[in-house]
């Protein structure tokens, strides 16, 4: 995975991550809103991108906040089987704002922690899932 998108959470390149490919498989409701996730591109399926989930089947999600790319006020619901991702960096990513809700079998992993650099060494969580 290479590029901006995930700027500040993930750098443009250089990084190791570790990837949680087991428990998706097994339990495909595992995905939460939030969680970052590696998947095929809907778009180009021969490439691997990273996003972070915001919607999952049945939510109502504003199509782009920013109101760069639809009218703020246009909400979309996630049909059955699908997500809604996006970039954490918003302006420089091609994200579900561009091709709508993905379906979720296009999701190859969730990431755990990232591991290299070493100074910025982090584990990846869903605030929703854990107390502090």
């Amino acid at each position: 995975m290479a590029g901006p998108s995930m700027l500040p959470t993930l750098a443009e390149s250089g990084e190791i991550v570790i990837e949680d490919r087991l428990t998706y498989r097994l339990n495909p409701g595992s995905v939460a809103r939030g969680d970052l996730i590696t998947l095929r591109s809907p778009i180009d399926p021969s490439r691997i991108i990273c996003k972070r989930v915001l919607g999952l089947p049945g939510d109502v999600i504003c199509v782009d906040p920013t109101g760069e790319k639809a009218p703020s006020t246009q909400h979309v619901v996630i049909p059955k089987g699908h997500i809604w991702i996006s970039g954490d960096n918003a302006a420089f990513s091609r994200d579900s704002r561009d091709y709508g809700p993905v379906s979720m079998a296009l999701i190859q992993a969730k990431l755990l922690a990232r591991i290299w650099p070493p100074g910025e060494i982090t584990i990846f969580r869903n605030p929703t899932l854990f107390i502090d």
